[in-house]
């Protein structure tokens, strides 16, 4: 009996301990830290059409690599000594893989994509033995995952042997496929597909770890405007910019976490068939929330350096696009989560969209506040429609 439970690494589901989030998972969340710290300069010393399509590849990786080890330590219990030993070494490659991103699209391609392709084939292996005589639905999943993982990998590893627009097409291949996986319930000839009903996670885990990479990314929001401010001289508008800077992340903070977070956690817990919300509302939903933060990060440095730039379509769609696309996400994320169409986050997407007809007109750093003040007026519209009602409306 005892041999048997030295096998079995897997959470014991059902139980306060068993959606604890673990400090090693806090601890490999540090490495993304520095992933997202070297997308958003990425992104900013290459702002181009191309630039920005690379640093969209990069970000759906990363976003990947992380969601998939979610769903992996959702089953797989951190204090185990081989799952520790499984995210410590997760943890290496991802700080190759971060430390690779501002050259992924030059010399450092083949560096990136094996980094990428060893933790997600890698992981994927490790979970499909562990899962091996303890739960056998579990194993065929992870070995469909696997499969799709691998033929993904042909692909990455071939956009880093290739170069410039021929590496984005391959790797943009490679990411539609992992991508088309969940989706598709990672069929395969042979091994079926997956059932939503096979995903039994928990759903208080899921909710936790993608709101603890939420404030990752808000952290780091927070860190450009703050070492941006400090490199520049006193100014009454440098201050302006960085009071405008810190406001907007705030606010994303409060329209993320004062009703999205908590509900969604809630209505995942009670699901039917959680892993099918999680799906949708974590695996998929999350990334425009993810792009936003970064495109707003990027939006703040530009802010700082060119405040009073008027007429840049590319540099206004950056401080439109942040609060844009932080929107679009908390739109989709809760109405996957709440089954009601949030009318004030639909309001905002129109007001930035209002925006960008402006913008041509006015100095970058004023179209910054306008798109802060956006935000602002989404959250109070959301605090007045929601607070102290024990069921919100259908539209708020």
């Amino acid at each position: 009996m005892a041999k048997a439970n030295r096998k079995n690494w897997l959470r014991a589901k059902g139980s306060a301990a068993g959606s604890k989030v673990t400090f090693l998972e806090l601890f490999f969340d540090l490495v993304f830290v520095f992933s997202i710290s070297q997308l958003s300069h990425a992104l900013a010393a290459h702002y181009t059409p191309l630039g920005a399509a690379e640093a969209a590849v990069m970000t759906f990786a990363v976003w990947w690599v992380w969601i998939f080890t979610t769903w992996v330590t959702n089953w797989l219990d951190p204090d185990r000594m081989p799952v520790r030993g499984m995210l410590v070494a997760l943890m290496m490659l991802g700080l190759v893989l971060s430390a690779s991103i501002p050259e992924a699209f030059g010399d450092k391609g083949l560096l990136f994509a094996g980094a990428y392709v060893t933790m997600q084939v890698g992981r994927s292996l490790f979970a499909t033995y562990a899962m091996t005589r303890v739960d056998r639905a579990n194993t065929l999943n992870f070995s469909r995952i696997t499969s799709w993982l691998a033929v993904a990998a042909v692909f990455w590893i071939a956009g880093g042997l290739l170069e410039h627009e021929a590496r984005l097409i391959a790797w943009l291949i490679a990411l539609a496929i992992e991508y088309a996986g969940p989706a598709a319930g990672f069929a395969v000839p042979g091994l079926g597909r997956s059932r939503p009903g096979d995903w039994d996670v928990s759903g208080a885990h899921m909710a936790e770890r993608c709101a603890l990479f939420v404030i990752i990314c808000l952290g780091e929001a927070i860190l450009v405007s703050g070492r941006t401010f400090s490199e520049l001289p006193i100014s009454g508008l440098t201050s302006v910019i960085f009071v405008t800077a810190f406001i907007g992340t705030v606010a994303m903070w409060w329209l993320y976490f004062r009703f999205g977070h908590g509900r969604a956690a809630h209505r995942i817990e009670h699901e039917e068939t959680p892993g099918a919300l999680a799906r949708q509302a974590f695996t998929y939903a999350h990334i425009p929330i993810l792009a936003g933060i970064i495109v707003h990060a990027v939006a703040v440095e530009f802010m700082f350096s060119h405040p009073h730039e008027t007429g840049a379509f590319g540099v206004a769609a950056a401080v439109l696009g942040g609060s844009g696309l932080f929107l679009a996400g908390n739109l989709w994320f809760k109405g996957a989560t709440s089954g009601r169409i949030p009318l004030s986050h639909l309001a905002g997407l129109v007001l930035v969209i209002l925006l960008a007809f402006v913008a041509p007109f006015i100095e970058l750093y004023l179209l910054g506040i306008l798109a802060t003040l956006v935000l602002i007026i989404v959250a109070a519209w959301e605090y007045r429609s929601l607070s102290g009602t024990s069921a919100a409306p259908s539209l708020h």
